[in-house]
């Protein structure tokens, strides 16, 4: 049965310029959700098995380029080309913090505690704010010798890993306020995604789909895709992986053989992003055509706004609602 079903992903607009960014949340009592960066510089949260808007962060004067949600929802980051990076109360609305930098801000990640607010920015530096003291100075990580891509929190808040536009994904330790490890590769990180576990760290540079001990930068795997490819993410059960980039397709690989699964061209644009939800079961795209996709994972399943129907009462077996609009 499984060869006649076809993916109908659910496409949600609302952002009127490319989404370059996404994440979600852990699972919450209220399920859980999404949140999205776009160069319209409009962050938007959505319910995440079904991709219904819930509202639109405005403050920003220029495009997003990240995003974070604390662990319960409750808290949203956003890192903008204004050169700020803002914490906002999620559940209504409202800005809470700005921190200033001086140059464009690329990424953002909440603490564990989400007492703490982790920065990475075109100034080529990490920075820590304390959410609960913002007007305190933040604590300063230098390295790099390139504009900061991607950060995040590890090893429950007390180190913190980088990717950078120097070629170099590093490791740092928050106590020792120093790098601790460093990687070098042949092209630019394009994306970076830590396991609810901690275990894997999930690397794009070039063509290349990297898994690493996100503890020691030891490759552990290394795939190649047909494509320049820009986002990558590993299914919570490490079944399998997806990713997406240049060529507008989103690709599904077998992460213990390396084998391509599937492939099909699901955006107008180049793939900015992909992330699985944390319960596995669909996995959102952000593109340079403006739109979020969501995917199911097993196709023909019912979850969120998709109906599996016999096969027998229909060609397609799925419905699903077409278009979530914000």
């Amino acid at each position: 049965m499984a060869a006649t079903l076809r993916q109908t992903p659910l496409t949600c607009s609302g952002h009127t310029r490319p989404v370059v960014h996404l994440s979600f949340s852990q699972l919450c009592p209220d399920g859980y959700f999404l949140i999205s960066a776009s160069k319209d510089g409009k962050p938007m949260l959505r319910q995440g098995n079904t991709g219904d808007w819930v509202g639109t962060f405005e403050g920003h004067k220029g495009a997003v380029w990240g995003v974070a949600l604390n662990a319960d929802a409750s808290r949203a980051a956003t890192a903008a080309a204004d050169f700020t990076a803002k914490v906002w109360d999620a559940v209504a609305g409202e800005e809470l913090h700005t921190f200033s930098h001086s140059h464009i801000v690329k990424s953002v990640h909440f603490s564990p505690t989400s007492n703490e607010l982790l920065t990475g920015s075109n100034e080529k530096l990490l920075k820590i704010y304390d959410i609960g003291k913002p007007e305190a100075e933040p604590q300063v990580f230098s390295g790099h010798t390139g504009a900061l891509k991607h950060v995040l929190f590890t090893n429950e808040g007390r180190q913190m890993l980088s990717c950078a536009d120097d070629k170099t994904i590093r490791v740092w330790d928050k106590a020792a306020g120093q790098e601790i490890q460093k990687l070098d590769l042949a092209h630019n990180p394009t994306s970076m995604e830590l396991t609810g576990d901690e275990k894997t760290l999930t690397v794009t540079y070039g063509s290349k789909v990297a898994f690493l001990n996100p503890h020691t930068l030891e490759v552990e795997r290394e795939v190649t895709v047909p494509t320049a490819v820009y986002s990558a993410s590993l299914h919570p059960d490490r079944s399998v992986f997806i990713c997406g980039g240049e060529d507008f397709k989103m690709y599904k690989f077998d992460y213990n053989t390396n084998v391509e699964i599937e492939s099909f061209k699901g955006h107008f644009g180049p793939v900015h992003c992909v992330r699985f939800s944390p319960d596995g079961e669909l996995y959102a795209s952000g593109s340079e055509d403006g739109t979020l996709r969501l995917w199911q994972t097993t196709v023909g399943k019912t979850y969120g706004l998709w109906k599996c129907i016999d096969a027998a009462s229909t060609e397609n077996n799925i419905t699903a609602k077409p278009e979530a609009t914000a």
